[in-house]
């Protein structure tokens, strides 16, 4: 699998951009479009012999060469690479509404037990001021 980032300004992800796949030395590539966080994948089903083919990664313009590297003892992991393009790509693990969706969650909650707070707080204060009102005759 090849994955990665296309980024814009500001290292924000470039959605439906083209990205050019290629074995080089089976003539073997298929181009795949970046979702709207600027994501790509393309998979590849890769045999032992195709270890240390040189790789051409395509987009807007921009060529990166690797060589495909894996271990060929290893048959549980996947053979993957990670390829980005782009200044300051800040593209991570997690597209971008999953910190959007947590961040609001993490708001609700606490705006939730900060009220039961301040709701808890005021039935306390209600319950000490009349405890403490006697009566002097």
């Amino acid at each position: 699998m090849v994955e990665g980032y296309v980024c814009g300004e500001g290292g924000v992800g470039a959605s439906n951009v083209d990205v050019l796949v290629k074995d080089i030395r089976v003539s073997y590539g298929q181009v795949v479009k970046t979702n709207g966080d600027g994501y790509y994948k393309a998979m590849f089903h890769l045999h032992n012999d195709n270890l240390g083919d040189p790789l051409l990664i395509e987009a807007r313009g921009e060529q990166k060469n690797l060589k495909i590297e894996f271990d060929p003892k290893d048959l549980e992991s996947d053979r993957k690479v990670r390829v980005d393009f782009g200044v300051a790509c800040s593209g991570g693990s997690s597209p971008s509404w999953v910190w959007w969706g947590g961040g609001a969650a993490l708001v609700a909650a606490g705006g939730a037990i900060g009220m039961r707070l301040l709701s808890s707080g005021r039935g306390k204060a209600k319950g000490k001021s009349q405890g403490k009102k006697r009566d002097h005759r």
